[in-house]
């Protein structure tokens, strides 16, 4: 059926689950302001709390799924946790994301 279609290559059906995990779990805009917020540096829940007007727990709650999916991170000092976004590949994400909305509110607005 797709002979007609050279080198196409899909990719591995694990990769493609991973890739749709985090797509999904990035369907809350709480999780896009939290992950945005720890692009611009390293940031406790009660700081980022505030940054995304959540309360703490929920914020707390956000932060243990994007770090079970491992697209953020997060370093003990004391009785304080830090985090951060796990790597430049969420940046990009939520780049293309953001830039894809920018895109589709301004061409429905035509």
């Amino acid at each position: 059926m797709h002979d007609g279609i050279p080198d196409l290559d899909m990719p591995a059906d694990e990769q493609v689950h991973l890739a749709a995990e985090s797509f999904r779990l990035l369907c809350d805009p709480t999780r896009i302001k939290i992950l945005w917020a720890l692009l611009q540096g390293e940031s406790s829940v009660s700081c980022l709390a505030e940054l995304v007007g959540a309360a703490p727990t929920a914020v707390s709650q956000h932060l243990a799924k994007l770090r079970l999916a491992g697209l953020v991170s997060g370093r003990r000092e004391g009785t304080f946790v830090y985090y951060t976004a796990a790597s430049d590949h969420v940046r990009g994400l939520l780049a293309e994301a953001l830039g894809h909305a920018e895109g589709a509110e301004r061409a429905t607005a035509r």
